[in-house]
């Protein structure tokens, strides 16, 4: 058998279900077979596997054994001259394997090689060629050095930006996504060293080839898409620690003492460096807007107070000092955490959530004012201006940033996208079907015929090969391609003639889901009818969370009551003290299967009670209580929660509730 092609996976189904394709197309012409070692997924990609690709051997592991001890596994079976390891969240073009096997006939000296990848926008992925991580190579990447001089040859070694990425070469690192090793260069030198539990595997293993006499190669000639992130969620500083911990590894392996020790202290300033400016620049973008809201909002008050003091109420000095220092503080606060509540800070950002939040501030303020004694009411009117103040402020900042930033400004409705369909119309309007059940905002301009002519239709506007005029016409920025019709290799020659600007998805051969990514940064975006129910959506899942805090605060409050109410009183402050650190939440799921038939429930905390707790009677079938599950989480609200816990306040303090088998 000439091709060996190992695919260890976790948790991305769909992602794996796009490669599986791609790779199936391109192995036509080649002996070859497919091992996908799934990771103890809990999202149903065995399943998946065993349903639409029975001709693949699928290793299943109980628990997450890593990438390394994964890859092993499947390798200690492997029959094929050459072996390529490859990540699920990757799309091979139909001539990537041929060409590849290819040069490695042609080049007896290889050991391994790689391939020119670039990102679900088409960016070049500078990791598809590395230098070695010696100890002054990673200071240069960890100081910045590397990214002001990508080009020089000292500095740029990293990600050897000095080599043209069009051009072969003989390279120090492959990269894990794409990585295809020549079975006799694997029994000369070993499996993959199964101290890395994940990352730092490709690095130690690239070296040991070069180590043995073999070489590396980067290999431009063919291209695949890897969307950076999906499969193991980078950026998170879980991931800056394991993948620094893995370099440990590797150094104290490779580099001597002295470099050993030279190395960790590199690492450590690296891992607190990474930490603190994620954590500012996660909390700067978060807390901006926010703030930026609130000192427009407490600006806005102070004009409209001292107008109306003085031209309405003719007292200048009406309003005293405790006006300003608590009062207008008060109502930005509930207008801002409303606003909050709704939606109106999640991206892509969306002026309906943003006015329903003020809505609902200005009310709860109205609320709130008839419980303040005389001597705090100053004026009604003075809530209804500001209310309209906040709606004109805040609706009229976000448009001035997406004018002077655009998308850089984080407030470009980026949902809303003048979108066109690359396939024939049956697979458009599927495309189409699918991106309105997972409730995405789109302009549809028409669909694109995958041939080399456009057919007589209304919807129709040309063919593939006036695509970029197409574009331009009518102002495109999102292009999703079926890939029933349209292959790898015109998808990606697509993306990388429209260029970055643009956002692409693709929709696999008979799946149900829609795959892009619209950065180099981050994991890919998805849209599938099992991860696009109600409860999934960040704005629900931020209210669960406030809801169940907001409860645990009101139940201190009825301690007295609960004493008598609740059965097991001990077990309902265990349960508390629990949810009130989120490691339950008082409503979840009945038992602990998210699959559920077709649909794979998104994760949630445990849950105290559940849908059952709702019903009159409690004995029902497990595929009863399946079905309660997949509707909570379809047509999840507070509302919904709250039902469950008025019914079942009684088992508030049980341990373990519902199970379903």
């Amino acid at each position: 058998m000439k091709l060996t092609i190992i695919i260890v996976n976790y948790n991305v189904k769909y992602f794996l279900e796009q490669a599986l394709a791609s790779v199936k197309k391109a192995a036509e012409n080649l002996e070859a077979e497919i091992i996908v070692v799934d990771n103890a997924s809990s999202d149903g990609s065995a399943a998946l596997v065993k349903s639409r690709f029975p001709e693949v051997t699928l290793l299943e592991n109980i628990v997450n054994k890593g990438f390394s001890i994964a890859n092993n596994q499947a390798i200690k079976i492997a029959k094929g001259e050459f072996v390529l390891l490859l990540n699920p969240d990757t799309l091979l073009q139909e001539d990537t394997l041929e060409k590849t096997v290819r040069f490695m006939d042609a080049h007896p000296e290889a050991g391994a090689l790689g391939v020119n990848m670039i990102d679900g926008k088409g960016i070049f992925l500078p990791e598809s060629k590395r230098s070695l991580p010696t100890p002054a190579v990673s200071f240069y990447k960890i100081t910045g050095l590397s990214a002001l001089f990508p080009k020089s040859k000292t500095f740029g070694r990293y990600h050897l930006g000095f080599l043209n990425e069009n051009d072969t070469h003989e390279v120090d690192v492959l990269s894990g996504a794409f990585m295809l090793i020549r079975k006799k260069t694997l029994d000369t030198i070993g499996l993959l060293d199964e101290t890395f539990f994940m990352y730092g595997e490709d690095v130690d293993l690239s070296y040991r080839i070069k180590l043995a006499g073999y070489k590396n190669y980067y290999f431009p000639e063919t291209q695949i898409i890897h969307y950076k992130g999906e499969s193991t969620k980078r950026g998170s500083l879980n991931y800056v620690k394991m993948f620094y911990n893995a370099m440990l590894i590797f150094a104290k392996k490779h580099f001597s003492s002295q470099q050993a020790k030279i190395y960790s202290i590199v690492i450590a300033v690296a891992v607190y460096l990474s930490a603190v400016a994620a954590f500012f620049k996660r909390a700067l973008g978060q807390i901006m807007l926010p703030f930026a809201d609130a000192v427009l909002l407490y600006a806005g008050m102070l004009l409209i107070k001292n107008f109306w003091a003085s031209n309405i109420k003719n007292a200048p000095e009406y309003y005293p000092p405790e006006y300003m220092l608590y009062i207008v503080p008060g109502y930005i606060f509930f207008w801002l955490v409303s606003v909050y509540l709704s939606g109106g800070y999640d991206k892509p950002v969306k002026n309906h959530r943003l006015v329903r939040g003020l809505l609902t501030g200005s009310l709860l303020i109205a609320a709130f004012y008839a419980f303040l004694p005389e001597s705090l009411r100053f004026s009604r009117a003075m809530i209804i201006l500001g209310a309209a103040w906040a709606v004109f402020s805040m609706v009229g900042l976000r448009l001035v940033l997406k004018m002077l930033f655009g998308k850089k400004s984080g407030v470009t409705d980026e949902s809303s996208h003048r979108m066109v369909v690359v396939g024939d119309k049956e697979e458009a309007e599927r495309a189409l079907a699918l991106l309105t059940h997972a409730d995405s905002d789109y302009r549809f301009i028409g669909y694109v015929s995958p041939n080399g002519k456009a057919v007589e239709d209304e919807h129709c506007l040309g063919a593939y090969d006036e695509l970029a005029e197409i574009k331009n016409t009518y102002d495109v920025d999102e292009i999703i391609f079926c890939s029933k019709h349209v292959s790898a290799k015109k998808i990606i020659t697509a993306m990388l003639e429209n260029g970055p600007e643009l956002n692409y998805k693709i929709v696999p051969e008979n799946s149900a889901s829609i795959i892009g990514s619209n950065s180099k940064n981050s994991a890919g975006d998805l849209f599938a009818i099992d991860v696009n129910l109600a409860i999934s959506s960040p704005m629900n899942r931020r209210n669960k969370r406030f809801l169940d805090i907001a409860l645990c605060c009101s139940f201190i409050f009825l301690l007295p009551v609960n004493i008598f109410l609740i059965k097991n009183f001990w077990g309902f402050i265990k349960n508390w003290g629990m949810v009130l650190s989120g490691s339950k939440t008082w409503v979840g799921y009945a038992g602990n299967v998210l699959q559920n038939g077709n649909y794979v429930l998104p994760k949630i905390k445990p849950g105290i009670l559940n849908p059952i707790d709702a019903l009159i009677t409690k004995n029902i079938s497990d595929s009863a209580a399946k079905r309660l599950n997949l509707l909570y989480a379809k047509d999840y609200d507070a509302y919904s929660d709250l039902k469950i816990i008025w019914n079942g306040w009684k088992e508030l303090g049980r341990e373990v509730g519902y199970t379903v088998s």
